[in-house]
């Protein structure tokens, strides 16, 4: 349910589907996590965060990549830029996701759009390179990893579902993702 103000706004009560054999990115969180966000809800300098928590699984022998997207309705409105594992094979390991989105601009037709930052950790990612697991720590990447622009625009004059969507470079049982976390806030 939709709040006005600061808190949660979308939360996911279990742990999601492990996805995998699939390239084009799409919804990887419970259908129940989806949040519709209503008519003129949004209005420039307004603030969400989005975390994500959950297990990555690669194979070793392609080092596919992992796309992260924030999305309203079928507009990419945050991209995380396609993110290269390491070169050690994983089985759903752990990654920590965080974006903010802060409204630009509002308005109708593709007039609404956000400035977006992501922080993505976890010991399979890396920036580029055939590299293996880090022996301490954890690769901490920014996502994109470019000078941050406006996304993509949508229609803030209408009811629009925020929702979480990844892709994955190369299709095999071996690599995939699975979300046990899930929420929304608004900020301000």
């Amino acid at each position: 349910m939709i709040q006005t103000g600061q808190g949660v706004i979308a939360n996911q009560m279990a742990a999601g589907t492990l996805y995998n054999t699939y390239t084009t990115a799409k919804s990887v969180i419970n259908p129940q996590a989806l949040v519709s966000l209503p008519p003129n809800y949004l209005y420039p300098g307004k603030m969400l965060r989005i975390r994500v928590q959950g297990g990555i699984s690669n194979i070793v022998t392609a080092q596919p990549t992992f796309t992260f997207q924030a999305m309203m309705g079928s507009i990419i409105v945050h991209t995380s830029g396609a993110i290269t594992t390491t070169t050690t094979a994983h089985t759903v390991i752990p990654f920590d996701y965080e974006v903010i989105l802060r409204v630009d601009s509002v308005g109708a037709t593709t007039a609404a759009k956000f400035l977006s930052q992501g922080i993505l950790k976890g010991i399979m990612f890396v920036i580029s390179g055939a590299v293996g697991d880090p022996t301490s720590g954890v690769g901490v990447i920014m996502c994109p990893n470019t000078a941050p622009a406006v996304g993509t625009g949508f229609d803030s004059t209408v009811s629009n579902i925020l929702d979480f969507w990844v892709g994955i470079s190369a299709s095999d049982a071996g690599n995939g993702i699975q979300i046990y976390h899930y929420t929304v806030e608004d900020l301000n």
